[in-house]
């Protein structure tokens, strides 16, 4: 973690930064459960969750929404899922498959095999070309 952040530091200062951010997941010495952040300047932060890039836009919100401490691990899968939909439906160039992956303290890290979210574009604004024209509705 604190590698990770010192690593990512010194290349923002050599003008040379690696263009990435880091979820970094775990247990501290003490045996408490971990979630980190690094980004492409070195800044760190832990919370309960955390997304990069897009998803700290549309899916942090969501899940400050309808996080609880109590989750069963069937509804926290449910809204990940639910959250990597709302992603998919806003970016036009991602794919609609993905893995999750879980820390446990008895089984280490699991991630799942890449699997597809259900989706549904039979929307009727998928359905009927724009302004019911002809052809695909370009110019």
């Amino acid at each position: 973690w604190n590698y990770l952040r010192v690593v990512m530091y010194n290349r923002r200062n050599k003008m040379n930064p690696l263009w990435n951010d880091l979820v970094v997941a775990g247990f501290s010495s003490g045996g408490d459960p971990f979630l980190g952040y690094v980004d492409k300047i070195g800044t760190t932060y832990e919370d309960t969750f955390i997304a990069t890039g897009f998803g700290s836009y549309l899916a942090l919100p969501l899940m400050r929404e309808k996080y609880r401490p109590d989750l069963e691990e069937g509804e926290a899968r449910a809204l990940l899922e639910d959250c990597m939909r709302v992603l998919f439906y806003r970016d036009c160039r991602a794919l609609n498959k993905i893995q999750i992956a879980k820390v446990t303290k008895e089984d280490g890290v699991l991630i799942s095999d890449p699997y597809e979210i259900e989706t549904d574009w039979s929307s009727a604004g998928f359905m009927t070309p724009k302004g019911e024209l002809d052809g695909d509705g370009g110019w």
